[in-house]
């Protein structure tokens, strides 16, 4: 990671709306036109996930300036919308863990490839009481390079999920909070 990155939690949603807003403008710039893509859609989301239990964000900061982030917040044991959209459905016991899912992470494409998403995926699973994290991704992301990422951080696919009819499959993968250094490349 570059050495002028500062990661700077929060977890009051209306302090840094404007922010996460910006960012996933940037990033999603291309995609924009498409309506799952839209900052409409993007704020509906972004305001229902900000009033789960347990939301927090990461922003990662070069020189001041915002260049990527990732939120998170708890699920709810086996009645979360998140499992429920799930298939095949997770076992029982995956069910039954405190989980943690990590709903949003990007980086300024100028800013990427430096560990910045590493870096506030990790300050996001520091300081979290859940046993374990889950996250979803498109399998077409970056031709397939971020799922493999996620797979070296120590996720493993469970099933898959589509949020919406308009909204892309994703692959929905989980890993313990705390891995052990060996577990997992950087």
């Amino acid at each position: 990671m570059t050495n002028d990155v500062t990661l700077e939690h929060a977890h009051d949603i209306d302090a840094v709306w404007e922010t996460l807003i910006d960012i996933y403008a940037q990033v999603r710039a291309e995609q924009l036109h498409l309506p799952h893509y839209s900052v409409e859609r993007y704020a509906e989301r972004l305001a229902r996930h900000g009033k789960e239990p347990g939301w927090e964000t990461v922003i990662a900061r070069v020189d001041g300036v915002p260049v990527g982030y990732g939120y998170c917040n708890t699920l709810i044991p086996v009645e979360d919308r998140w499992w429920k959209r799930t298939d095949p459905a997770p076992a029982p016991e995956v069910l039954a863990r405190t989980t943690v899912a990590i709903k949003e992470m990007m980086v300024l494409d100028i800013f990427r490839r430096r560990g910045i998403a590493r870096a506030f995926h990790d300050s996001l699973l520091a300081g979290r009481e859940e046993v374990q994290a889950t996250l979803m991704v498109s399998p077409a992301n970056q031709d397939g390079r971020v799922q493999a990422l996620y797979t070296k951080w120590g996720y493993e696919v469970i099933g898959r999920s589509q949020s919406a009819p308009d909204a892309p499959a994703l692959t929905v993968m989980i890993r313990p909070i705390h891995l052990s250094a060996s577990s997992v490349d950087a």
